[in-house]
Formats: structure tokens, C-alpha cells, sequence
């Protein structure tokens, strides 16, 4: 049994292409929403969706943190309750567990054709949109309950090859998925935000003034992104040390 956890990037994307392509059987594929991606990731990840079903994949599953009432919580709204920013600007990744991977394996444990997987003993194999071009990030131990397999790897196919698999296919390309406040962002990616989505960089921003900081200065670790946002230009700015998010999925 394989399922897929699709992230609504060029790498998730063109790896269901080529499954479909390739009459590899596909019986689950999950998006894990942590109420916080683009406008423009919502509207692909919608077109994405009939373009599975009609190519014999199974439609697009959106899933969602919960809180202790069984209501679904996005992110943004969790940390401006607990007047904190996501976790990876403080240098950890738990944002990423507890939004994307936590949903996905609680529906899955819930599952009936998983069950009955594990009830016969047998594992289930999880397809992860990793790219021949960053096999480090692909060195995941199969578990209890899955093995873990990055085709794009066995591929060798890198962000070039993934593209052109979306282009071949008629799709448009997806664009970067990511929360929109992510503080892997880098300086430029939000002055593009500023540009493309003010209403989220402000929103972003009281995110930001909502926090109670101590050991970080903002959303970019060693900076805010209200100063940012006040610049004309990058130029002299000091880039923040690099801290790539668990939940990228290419651009």
C-alpha cells in the first residue's frame, strides 16, 4: 500500500505526475494544512486535485491540526493564543510535526485499509517528495508501521527534471509552498510577500508583536519582519544563519 504526503510544491507534484506516469499505484494522498500557505497554494493544490482523479490517482485528502475540543487550530491562530512565534524561529522544527506530520498520521491511524495493513503484519510505504538534488534530507529509518521511499531520488530527477515532469504534463508550475510566515523565509522572499500578499505580511507582523521574545528578535531570528518590511532594499542587509524548514517542497 502506498500513500503520499503531498506538500503543494514542485517536488510533491512531480512526483504524482510520475507515479501516474509510471502506473505506480497511488491509494492515499494526504495535504496536511497548517492554515498558513499562499493564496496560490490553496488554488493549486485545488486544480492539482481533479487533475489526480482524472488521471487515476485519488483525489487530494486536506487534513488539519485539532485542538482538545476536536475544532481544527491553524498555526497562526495557535501562536498568536500562546503570544509565541512558529518554533523553527526559535531553531526548532516541532511547527512541522505538529502541523503537517501529526495530522496525517493521525488520520492514517484511523484508516481503515492501513489497519488492515497492520493487522496482517505488513508495513505501509510512505512517498516523500524529496529531489535528487538534496538526498540528505531522505534518511528516514522505516518504522513499526511504514517504510519510506523518495522515488524522486531513485529518479534522479533534481529540481530541473521535476519542473520539466510538470510542464510535460500541461500543468502550470506550482510555486514555493510555505507558511506565509515562515522564518525560513529569506529577506527577499518577503519583500515578495510584501508585494504580492500585504495583508499577510501584516498579519505576519502582528504575529510578530504579539510575541513575547527573549532569545529572538522576530519572525527572522536575528531580525524582525516589521523592519524588514520598512526597507526600500536588501542592499547591506545581514542574512540570518540558514535553518531550512521541514516542510519545503520545492519552488
Amino acid at each position: 500500500m502506498n500513500i503520499v504526503s503531498y506538500g503543494g510544491g514542485t517536488n510533491s507534484t512531480a512526483m504524482l505526475i510520475e507515479c501516474a506516469k509510471r502506473g505506480i499505484q497511488i491509494d492515499l494522498i494526504l495535504f496536511a494544512d497548517t492554515g498558513g500557505e499562499k493564496p496560490h497554494t490553496y488554488e493549486y493544490v485545488k486544480m492539482f486535485r481533479k487533475w489526480c482523479v482524472a488521471n487515476g490517482l485519488p483525489s487530494i485528502i486536506q487534513v488539519q491540526q485539532v485542538n482538545q475540543y476536536g475544532t481544527a487550530i491553524t498555526l497562526e491562530q495557535l501562536c498568536l493564543n500562546r503570544n509565541m512565534l512558529p518554533s523553527l524561529a526559535y531553531g526548532w522544527k516541532s511547527c512541522s510535526l505538529k502541523h503537517k506530520v501529526a495530522p496525517q498520521d493521525k488520520y492514517v491511524n484511523n484508516w481503515q485499509p492501513a489497519k488492515d495493513e497492520w493487522k496482517a503484519g505488513r508495513k505501509i510505504t510512505k512517498l516523500i517528495g524529496y529531489d535528487a538534488d538534496e538526498p540528505h534530507r531522505g534518511n528516514i529509518e522505516s518504522d513499526d508501521k511504514y517504510k519510506y521511499w523518495h522515488p524522486l531520488v531513485e529518479w534522479d530527477m533534481g529540481r530541473d527534471e521535476c519542473i520539466k515532469s510538470i510542464e510535460s504534463a500541461g500543468l502550470p508550475l506550482p510555486g514555493k509552498s510555505a507558511c506565509f510566515f515562515c522564518p525560513s523565509s529569506k529577506p527577499n522572499e518577503i519583500m515578495e510577500l510584501k508585494e504580492q500578499y500585504p495583508h499577510l505580511l501584516d498579519r505576519a507582523i502582528k504575529m510578530e508583536e504579539n510575541a513575547d521574545l527573549l532569545t529572538v528578535k522576530g519572525l527572522g531570528r536575528n531580525f524582525a519582519w516589521k523592519d524588514l518590511a520598512k526597507q526600500e532594499d536588501l542592499f547591506g542587509f545581514e542574512l540570518p544563519p540558514e535553518l531550512a524548514c521541514g516542510c519545503y517542497d520545492g519552488e
